[in-house]
């Protein structure tokens, strides 16, 4: 059933939106409880009379989403993360995280509003958009960051893995050098032997 929102529902919409609700959530909850009034065919001059009445509350609202946007429009959200194999992210950045983040820095948006054009699944930056009202958008950049603690231990990891490799090639390259060494002091030692092989036949 479609209705008409006579106030702000956060996982619905704004005042004044024509919304598609299931039957029981409109007649059981929004309905009774003045968040909304039925927006059918046979009620289209109680649809009309609603959009005047809500036109001022709708005004307000519409006020609030400009205020909003000025704070949203080209904030930096930098997002700290311990990152995978080949700079994947363990998850994805959901829309309620980005929510919260902004609650931090006192711009409420809800998450419902928040669109990705991609998934935050690994390390970089993107652009977030923010349907705040209708036609009313505001865009915030992400980026996603590796943890600087997680960043020091694949350096060290890195550094120590280059160390063992070079450890081993040198005892690569001793072990090579040792044949010729023993091929000399084989010789000597025939040396040795064939000249006291002289001094005993002469």
């Amino acid at each position: 059933m479609k209705v008409i929102l006579v106030e702000k529902v956060p996982t619905l919409g704004n005042v004044g939106e024509i919304v598609n609700v299931s039957q029981g959530y409109g007649r059981n909850f929004l309905i009774p409880n003045k968040k909304a009034v039925l927006a059918d065919d046979a009620h289209k001059s109680e649809l009309e009379n609603s959009k005047k009445r809500l036109k001022k509350k709708m005004e307000e609202e519409m006020k609030e989403a400009l205020a909003v946007k000025k704070k949203l429009n080209g904030v930096n959200l930098e997002l700290v993360k311990k990152v995978g194999a080949s700079g994947k992210l363990f998850g994805t950045v959901t829309t309620s995280e980005l929510s919260k983040h902004l609650g931090e820095k006192g711009i409420v948006v809800e998450r419902r509003v928040l669109s990705v054009s991609d998934p935050i699944k690994k390390v970089g930056s993107y652009t977030v958009k923010a349907k705040l009202f209708t036609d009313i958008e505001a865009e915030f950049s992400v980026k996603v960051v590796m943890d600087p603690k997680q960043a020091e231990e694949l350096k060290a990891k890195q550094e120590k893995a280059k160390k063992d490799a070079e450890k081993k090639k040198e005892a690569q390259d001793a072990k090579e050098e040792s044949p010729k060494e023993e091929s000399r002091e084989l010789t000597e030692e025939e040396k040795l032997k064939a000249e006291a092989d002289k001094v005993l036949r002469s």
